[in-house]
């Protein structure tokens, strides 16, 4: 907190004009509590449903292409699990389209997943879900340890469209904030506000 202040009063003290800085402050400031703040939240609290998306998707794309895919899953496996007879392509199923940050981050991915920021995006919904998780189990057992029902949750799960508008919420913020103190530095080395 200390910090944050110290970068704000640090300019005013120097500028002789304190409206360039409010105007700094606002274009960071707005644009982070507006766009930024919220994205980020969202995909926080829902990233467990979005690494699960991604996987799916890197692990489809994986098999299509006949790479090695979710290194975690074979696990545990063994030779009394395996069939005896009958068709040996067969592959033990997935845990209910789980899938681990871990087993994003490895193995080869298409060029799609680094133009759309995919490691970044992941990044943060490994965070937001291992907090959530914490939380979580904070708040069970506080309440005493009672199981949740989860019948009574009536909100569906948030859809790849819910994920485009939050990542679009976030670049837009970015964008914005960018724009916003680039204008800004533009007026002060032109002299444009007088």
């Amino acid at each position: 907190t200390v910090l944050v202040y110290l970068i704000t009063l640090l300019p005013s003290l120097i500028v002789n004009d304190i409206g360039p800085v409010l105007s700094l402050t606002g274009a960071v400031g707005g644009s982070c509590i507006s766009y930024i703040g919220p994205g980020l939240v969202y995909l926080g609290v829902n990233g467990e449903e979005f690494l699960n998306k991604v996987g799916g998707w890197l692990d489809s794309w994986r098999r299509a292409r006949g790479l090695p895919y979710d290194n975690n899953n074979d696990a545990g496996v063994s030779e009394g699990d395996l069939p005896v007879e009958g068709n040996a392509s067969l592959e033990i199923a997935q845990d209910a389209g789980k899938f681990s940050y871990e087993s994003i981050k490895s193995g080869r991915k298409p060029l799609l997943y680094y133009l759309g920021l995919f490691p970044i995006w992941t990044s943060i919904a490994n965070s937001g879900a291992n907090h959530m998780s914490k939380k979580i189990e904070v708040a069970t057992a506080a309440s005493g340890g009672g199981a949740v029902d989860e019948s009574k949750e009536v909100l569906p799960p948030p859809s790849k469209w819910d994920f485009a508008i939050c990542f679009f919420f976030i670049l837009f913020g970015v964008v914005s904030a960018v724009a916003g103190v680039g204008s800004n530095i533009y007026v002060q080395m032109n002299n444009l506000d007088e």
